[in-house]
């Protein structure tokens, strides 16, 4: 969807911002017990770092990666665009879990002797919750957003 560089940086943001605000509400509330009200404070602060660390991740690291992945199974064009959609936000998914898993283990529960199973835990535990986010909310609503931000651009350029 991007065209240029500085269109790629506002979308990977986006996403960013999106994924990382509703996994650390997730995270959050399973450490609180539950979601309430009180959950939203410590997930606005805890997004201070997992933002950045989640878009250098992603941006310089993962999607390049996610897309050769993703272009290896599906072309763009020739395949339904739901289809190439859904495999390259899963694929993204299957890259950027473990790598954010690995970091909030480091970040919340340090390196112990313990490291490996809790980030294995952490991966299941986010998995099924970022897969499910990402296809069915945070995509199309980031690409929605996207589109309204750069709609006469995208217009020029398909023209």
């Amino acid at each position: 969807m991007p065209k240029t560089k500085f269109q790629e940086v506002v979308f990977g943001l986006l996403m960013t911002v999106f994924m990382v605000f509703a996994m650390e509400l997730y995270n959050t509330s399973l450490r609180l017990g539950g979601m309430t009200n009180a959950c939203f404070w410590p997930a606005l602060l805890e997004m201070r770092f997992m933002v950045p660390i989640c878009f250098v991740m992603s941006f310089f690291f993962m999607d390049p990666l996610a897309q050769k992945i993703a272009f290896s199974q599906v072309t763009p064009g020739v395949d339904k665009p739901i289809l190439v959609t859904v495999v390259r936000a899963g694929v993204t998914v299957c890259l950027m879990c473990p790598t954010m898993s690995f970091w909030a283990t480091l970040i919340f529960h340090g390196m112990s002797s313990e490291f490996v199973s809790t980030w294995l835990q952490t991966i299941v535990c986010n998995f099924p919750i970022a897969l499910c986010w990402q296809v069915f909310f945070c995509g199309p609503l980031v690409r929605k957003i996207f589109r309204l931000i750069f709609h006469r651009q995208l217009q020029a350029q398909a023209a």
